[in-house]
C-alpha cells in the first residue's frame, strides 16, 4: 500500500497552500488528494479579488496577514500571482453612515484613527486616487469620500446619486491560478504530489487508510481536509459533524464591447439593497414561478462589478450573492439560474448606467458560471486540529478562499508543526463552539463580510 506523511484532501487553493507551507517547514512527504485536476472546481470560479477589510478585527487581521504572505509570494515569484492594488470602493447613496464608519473603527481596531482618512469639501486635499495598479505604491488604509466633485471626477462612470465612498485601498486583484501554480511547482521540487482519485471512505486512526473508488488506497500518518465543498462530506467518513452548509453564488463575464467601464475603476461594491425595474409582464412571470418570485421584491445589496484582465483588457466580471438557500454539490449539475446574467446586469446598471446597454444583450461569448461558498453560520473559517487526532481542517472559507489561502496554509501547517501561531488561532478551531458569548456576538452580527 501505498503511504505518505500527510494527506491533504482537496487540491484547490486552501489545500494547495497548507502543502506549500507544510513543504517550506520541511514535511517532504506530503500527497494532495483530489478526484480532478489542481483548482478546478471552486477555486477556477473565484473572484480572485483580496481585501483587509472585515467588520470584525479578528477576521480583518486573519486577511492582513494573508496579504503579507502574498506580498512575500509575489516579490519571491516575480509576481506571479499578477498581484495589483486599486482596492476595493464600498458605495452607497447615504450621506452619514455612521453605522458604515463604526464597522471600519470596529474592524481597523486600535490603529483605526489613523488608518481612516475622510474627505469632504473642507478636507478633500490629500486624496490618491486609484491611477496605477502598482501593489507596492498603493497606500493602506481607508478613504472616505464624501466630497460629491471628488467622487464624480475620480469615479465618472458612477451614477450621481452617489453620497459616500469607502476607499479600501490594502485591497486588490490577483491570480488565484497563477499563485496556485506557483506554489504546485514548490510542492513538487520538495518531494510532494498529486494524486487524481475520487475518495470512497478513511478508516483507521494515526495513521489512517483512505480508500478510493478504483479500488486503491493510501495509508497517511495524518489528514487534512481541504475538500473546500465537500469538506462536511470528508468529515462525516472521519464521523465528525461541522455546523457547515454550502451556498451556491453566480457571476457573469463578458467582454466589455461598448467600454462602459473605465480600465482603472477598482473593485466596486455597491452597498445599497434594491428593487429592480420589471415590467410588470415580467414581473408576472417572476412570481409565477416560486424559484424566482424573491427577484421581484427588495434584493439585498453588494453587487459587484470590476474589470477583468487588467489596463490591457477588455473584460468585465460581475457578481451578486443574493442567494441564501443551502445546497448539495454533489448534485450532477450545479443550479445555475438563467435569471441571475439579467438580474445581476439590471442591477449593476443602477450604479453604472452604461451597463444598461447589456441587458438582454449580452456579447457572444459572455460566460455564466458559478461556485459553491461553503460557510459556518458565523461565516468564520474552519482552521486547526479536528476533534478526531491527526486530523487537521482547512475549510469554510466562502467567498474568500483565494484572499485568505496563504494565511490559512500557514496557520494550518503552523498547528501540525506545533509552531507558533496568532492570537486568533483558537477562534478559527472548533473550540470557539464552546464559547457561548463569543457565539452570541458573532451570529447576532448581520454584517459578517458576505460580498
Amino acid at each position: 500500500m501505498d503511504s505518505t506523511d500527510v494527506a491533504v484532501i482537496g487540491a484547490g487553493s486552501i489545500g494547495i497552500a497548507v502543502a506549500h507551507y507544510l513543504a517550506r517547514k520541511g514535511v517532504a512527504r506530503v500527497v494532495l488528494v483530489d478526484a480532478g485536476d489542481p483548482m478546478a472546481m471552486t477555486s477556477a470560479q473565484s473572484g480572485e479579488n483580496y481585501r483587509n477589510w472585515w467588520p470584525h478585527p479578528v477576521m480583518r487581521q486573519f486577511t492582513d496577514d494573508s496579504i503579507t504572505l502574498m506580498e512575500e509570494i509575489a516579490r519571491e515569484s516575480g509576481n506571479r500571482l499578477h498581484m495589483t492594488r486599486r482596492g476595493y470602493a464600498l458605495v452607497t447613496r447615504r450621506e452619514d453612515p455612521q453605522d458604515l464608519y463604526a464597522e471600519l473603527r470596529r474592524g481597523y481596531g486600535e490603529g483605526a484613527a489613523s488608518r481612516i482618512r475622510f474627505h469632504d469639501r473642507a478636507s478633500g486635499i490629500g486624496y490618491q486616487p486609484p491611477l496605477s495598479a502598482d501593489w507596492e505604491a498603493a497606500p493602506d488604509g481607508v478613504d472616505v469620500l464624501t466630497d460629491q466633485a471628488l467622487i464624480r471626477r475620480t469615479f465618472p462612470s458612477w451614477a450621481h446619486d452617489v453620497r459616500t465612498v469607502l476607499h479600501i485601498r490594502r485591497a486588490g486583484d490577483i491570480s488565484g491560478q497563477g499563485m496556485g501554480a506557483w506554489m504546485l511547482e514548490g510542492i513538487r521540487e520538495a518531494g510532494g504530489r498529486l494524486l487524481r482519485a475520487t475518495l470512497a471512505g478513511i478508516e483507521g486512526g494515526a495513521p489512517f487508510t483512505l480508500r478510493f473508488t478504483d479500488g486503491t488506497a493510501l495509508r497517511a500518518d495524518r489528514i487534512v481536509n481541504a475538500a473546500g465543498p465537500f469538506f462536511g462530506e470528508v468529515a462525516e467518513m472521519l464521523g465528525e459533524e461541522v455546523p457547515l452548509v454550502n451556498v451556491f453564488q453566480q457571476k457573469i463575464a463578458f467582454e466589455d464591447r461598448e467600454r462602459a467601464i473605465p480600465r482603472d475603476m477598482p473593485f466596486t461594491i455597491d452597498l445599497d439593497g434594491q428593487a429592480l425595474d420589471w415590467t410588470e409582464e415580467e414581473r408576472e412571470i417572476l412570481l409565477s414561478d416560486p424559484a424566482s418570485a424573491p427577484l421581484a421584491g427588495p434584493l439585498p445589496g453588494a453587487i459587484h462589478c470590476r474589470p477583468e484582465g487588467g489596463d490591457g483588457g477588455t473584460w468585465l466580471k460581475l457578481g451578486w450573492a443574493y442567494n441564501r438557500a443551502p445546497g448539495d454539490p454533489r448534485a450532477a449539475e450545479p443550479p445555475v439560474d438563467p435569471h441571475f446574467p439579467d438580474v445581476v446586469l439590471r442591477g449593476a446598471s443602477r450604479l453604472n448606467p452604461s451597463l444598461k446597454a447589456y441587458v438582454g444583450r449580452l456579447p457572444r461569448g459572455a460566460r455564466h458560471y458559478g461556485g459553491w461558498y461553503p460557510m459556518t453560520p458565523e461565516n468564520w473559517p474552519l482552521i486547526g486540529p479536528a476533534r478526531t487526532p491527526g486530523v487537521f481542517m482547512a475549510g469554510a472559507l466562502s467567498g474568500f478562499g483565494t484572499m485568505a489561502a496563504a494565511a490559512t496554509g500557514s496557520l494550518c501547517a503552523a498547528w501540525m508543526q506545533g509552531a507558533p501561531r496568532p492570537a486568533y488561532a483558537p477562534l478559527f478551531t472548533l473550540g470557539r463552539y464552546d464559547d457561548p458569548a463569543l457565539l452570541a456576538e458573532l451570529r447576532g452580527d448581520e454584517t459578517k463580510g458576505v460580498l
